[in-house]
This record gives structure tokens, sequence and C-alpha cells, in this order.
């Protein structure tokens, strides 16, 4: 049961609830698939990419439910990061909780499953 995260500011993943499928950022559209970070590299991604950034939710996906359209592939450092080819159907989202932002400006994220 592999756990992945996709941070996401919380208009877009409102409406991703809304219409049943996430379609992805602009970043996920530009390069062809959707972006997503493993327990280990989720708080790096958020530092690297989302400094500073208010209103975002972290959004953990059942990763076996995307079947061969999910591929692990080496990116940042070499590191294999979670790539979707399709669509997110909403019902493989385990869990979506805010991502604030604590007094030292960094996100404070909830407990992660491995």
């Amino acid at each position: 049961m592999a756990t992945i995260y996709k941070i996401c500011p919380s208009g877009l993943w409102q409406e991703a609830a809304r219409t049943g499928t996430f379609t992805g950022m602009p970043i996920d559209l530009a390069d062809g698939y959707i972006h997503f970070s493993g327990a280990d590299t989720v708080e790096a991604t958020a530092a690297l990419h989302f400094a500073g950034q208010a209103d975002l939710v972290l959004a953990a996906i059942d990763g076996d439910k995307l079947g061969d359209a999910l591929r692990y592939e080496a990116s940042r450092g070499g590191k294999l990061f979670p790539h979707l080819y399709g669509r997110l159907p909403i019902g493989a989202v385990r869990w979506v909780k805010p991502l604030p932002l604590g007094p030292d400006g960094r996100h404070v994220f909830p407990p992660l499953e491995p």
C-alpha cells in the first residue's frame, strides 16, 4: 500500500473534488504527468517549490489504485519520484489536510504514512 503525496493550492483541489478528477497544476500539464512526492521527499518539495505559499493542501493518495499509469522516475538528486501519466481520480485519495505555514515560514506537515 504505497501512499504518495500532492501539494496543491486549496482552490484547485476544491475544483478537483467537485469534478471528481484532478487533472494537475500548470507544471503538471506542461510536463505531461502529475508530480507527486513520497513521505521521504514531500517536505523538501514544499521547501523548494512552495516556499512561503499559504492556502495549500496536502493530499495523501493510495498509489496502488493508480495502476500502470503511475511510474517512479529519477528526478531531483537521482531520487525516485512518483509521476502519474493520466488524471487522478478523487476515489484514490485517502485524505486531504491543510498545509499551513508555521511561525518560521515553513509548512507544518501532518503525520505522514510511508
